[in-house]
């Protein structure tokens, strides 16, 4: 028996948070999907929303509820401003939270932001077989987090171990 897997694609929405963004003018949320594109995933949706917690939770659960897509990437809201509503969204909606997300995001931001990094709320978690990421807006901020996390870990090659199987994907 090999211990080499195939790669299964997945079906990926992502959500970009923001009341000033156009689809024009979105350049995290397109650098999320080209990405993901590139890396061999689906892009199954792709939506700006304003940052209001009911829009958020709205379009969240409208996808979570979707058993065809298996990872959503958000980006934006995460920050600490009276309109930043992102993890206070989408938290509730978590069968199971992803500490080690936030925690190595802002290890891997630390080089590049410094000690700015503690004003991240990047988080993550699991609702209903979908794994949700929660990224900041900035587009240095999604490179951060799709080099040196999602990339692996929605890739179901990685080893010793990655998401793919915690997903309807598999």
């Amino acid at each position: 028996m090999s211990d080499t897997k195939e790669f299964t694609p997945m079906n990926v929405a992502v959500l970009t948070v923001s009341d000033t963004r156009t689809s024009e003018t979105d350049t995290s949320g397109q650098y999320l999907a080209d990405e993901l594109l590139k890396a061999g995933h689906h892009l199954a949706e792709k939506k700006i929303v304003i940052d209001d917690v009911y829009f958020m939770r709205a379009i969240v659960s409208t996808w979570v509820a979707d058993r065809s897509i298996n990872a959503i990437l958000c980006t934006g809201g995460t920050g600490f401003t009276g309109r930043d509503n992102t993890p206070e969204a989408l938290m509730p909606l978590f069968d199971k939270s992803i500490e080690g997300f936030g925690e190595l995001f802002r290890h891997l931001s630390l080089a590049d932001i410094g000690t700015s990094t503690v004003q991240s709320r990047a988080t993550a978690g699991i609702a209903n077989k979908t794994v949700i990421f929660c990224l900041p807006g900035s587009t240095g901020a999604c490179r951060t987090g799709w080099e040196g996390i999602l990339k692996e870990q929605l890739d179901s090659r990685h080893r010793p171990c990655n998401f793919v199987p915690h997903t309807n994907a598999n």
